[in-house]
């Protein structure tokens, strides 16, 4: 595929610089539009409790105009981005009610408080909002209604459309995040290789190559300085400032150990990318894996202590970020990434095909009952995982 042939779809952030002045208009911004949702929230439940009658996004939308009039501080915000912030709600609904109807865990749209409400978007750009609003040459910004032009620090170049704009509060960071289309894919050139890969928690992943990426445990190396942090934030007055300050440095351990996980997400995967056409993986259920084994009452469970670590150790690895960065990133070098069935990858034997739980003998240690095959149980889980990713592609 030549190159540039291919546009995808991307998303960039970017940390903004805000004054003072800025930063409490940023921060009046989204407490706004929380209680716009709030109140919306509350309208809905109202109306179904009291007369059985469900409010949609078009009733609410409708009523924008009254408020604005009414409440000048809903009304020195963007209008589009009110909008966007009732649509999200609607969503909210509208995935409660689908997971009604599958029968799964319903999950009722949840009020929102003061530090459960981080984001608010513009959904066209020009409206409310203006990426690069001042593009001479100097220093790039991002214009928004009733906060003003906002210095950004833009480390890379922005490419495509820009469609949407949002705006996210990390901690006491801003951050802008822009999503553009027609951006053009870095297609890679073709390596002719092709790699099957075994995630795991003693390794992050293991290749068919035989190739190990060592686990970096961002949570388990920055456990001791969060602990201390979480006992100091018990201590803490409730309402307090030095228990403002306290969340703040709890908040800011955890952002490190997101950005740390994120980072070696990226690093792996493009690794990955670079030097593979076809990838496989397993299509884990990560949140089965991680499910309690603590059981019920009548019926507890067994090993809770070993299984609460296990979890903590795949939920520290990251699998499910590191796989959404995999595809992302295939998907604009043009590279293909295929999900395969992980049931027995790590019991079957790989020259005789014989499957039996026998054949892995410890977490390292892989040899077949059946023809005597050893192996690194890691790698004969990736070379099953691929030949059966290969057997996917070519059916």
């Amino acid at each position: 595929m030549a190159q540039g042939t291919c546009r995808v779809r991307r998303a960039y952030k970017f940390l903004l610089r805000p004054t003072v002045k800025q930063a409490t208009a940023l921060s009046a911004c989204v407490e706004d539009h929380r209680q716009l949702s709030n109140a919306a929230l509350q309208e809905r439940r109202d109306a179904y409790r009291r007369a059985g009658v469900s409010i949609r996004y078009g009733d609410q939308s409708a009523q924008l105009k009254d408020i604005r009039h009414a409440d000048p501080d809903q009304g020195r915000w963007s209008f589009s981005s009110q909008q966007a912030t009732l649509r999200r709600l609607d969503r909210g609904f509208a995935a409660f009610f689908r997971r009604v109807k599958n029968g799964e865990k319903p999950g009722y749209p949840r009020f929102k408080g003061a530090g459960w409400f981080d984001t608010v978007e513009w959904p066209k750009d020009r409206d409310g909002c203006r990426w690069n609003s001042t593009p001479d040459g100097g220093q790039v910004r991002v214009y928004l209604q009733g906060v003003g032009h906002i210095r950004v620090h833009a480390h890379r170049k922005v490419e495509g459309t820009v469609k949407t704009i949002s705006v996210k509060r990390e901690g006491r960071r801003w951050f802008v995040v822009l999503s553009c289309d027609d951006v053009p894919a870095e297609l890679l050139p073709e390596t002719g290789s092709a790699a099957g890969i075994d995630m795991g928690v003693a390794s992050f992943l293991t290749t068919s190559d035989g190739a190990q990426v060592p686990n970096p445990r961002p949570g388990r190396r920055n456990a001791e300085r969060l602990a201390t942090a979480q006992r100091a934030l018990a201590r803490c007055k409730r309402g307090s400032n030095r228990r403002r300050k306290t969340r703040a440095r709890v908040a800011a351990h955890h952002a490190k150990v997101r950005r740390q996980r994120i980072d070696h997400a990226h690093k792996t995967a493009l690794w990955l990318v670079r030097h593979h056409d076809v990838i496989a993986h397993e299509a884990l259920k990560i949140s089965n894996m991680t499910r309690s084994a603590a059981g019920t009452v009548e019926a507890p469970g067994t090993n809770v202590a070993q299984k609460s670590g296990l979890n903590r150790s795949i939920l520290d690895a990251g699998w499910g970020v590191f796989l959404n960065v995999l595809h992302a990133k295939a998907e604009s070098a043009g590279r293909v990434v295929v999900a395969v069935n992980p049931a027995n990858t790590s019991r079957i034997c790989p020259y005789c095909g014989h499957c039996a739980r026998e054949n892995r003998v410890t977490q390292a240690d892989f040899v077949c009952v059946a023809c005597g095959h050893t192996g690194h149980a890691d790698v004969v889980g990736a070379t099953n995982v691929l030949r059966a990713g290969l057997a996917l592609l070519n059916a």
